[in-house]
């Protein structure tokens, strides 16, 4: 509870800019969303196909931050085997614009 606390005021003292930076930086979380855009609902493993060179470790990591960001919504049936689907929230959708913006810049540019 602490934690959520500490990192609640941490959140609240970024700008604009640099709390959206923290939603979707780094290596992995742009190319994961992009995926999830493109493909609607998709498993697991779906997704580790797409994104070979990505460790199962990391992956796992990225998508429980993204689903507390509220970026991407994880959905378990309760069957044997046991099927998890991951899917963009709206929150996760709205970011598309700036994603697909960068897909632009960067055919424009490169």
């Amino acid at each position: 509870m602490i934690e959520e606390s500490k990192n609640a005021d941490a959140q609240a003292k970024l700008t604009p800019f640099d709390y959206t930076l923290s939603l979707i930086g780094g290596k992995w979380r742009m190319k994961i969303m992009y995926q999830l855009a493109s493909g609607q609902v998709m498993r697991y493993g779906e997704l580790k196909r797409q994104l070979p060179a990505i460790t199962h470790k990391m992956l796992s990591f990225q998508l429980k931050d993204l689903e507390s960001c509220g970026i991407v919504k994880r959905e378990e049936f309760p069957q044997v085997p046991p099927k998890v689907e991951y899917s963009l929230t709206p929150r996760g959708r709205s970011l598309m614009p700036i994603l697909e913006g960068m897909c632009r810049w960067g055919v424009e540019n490169q």
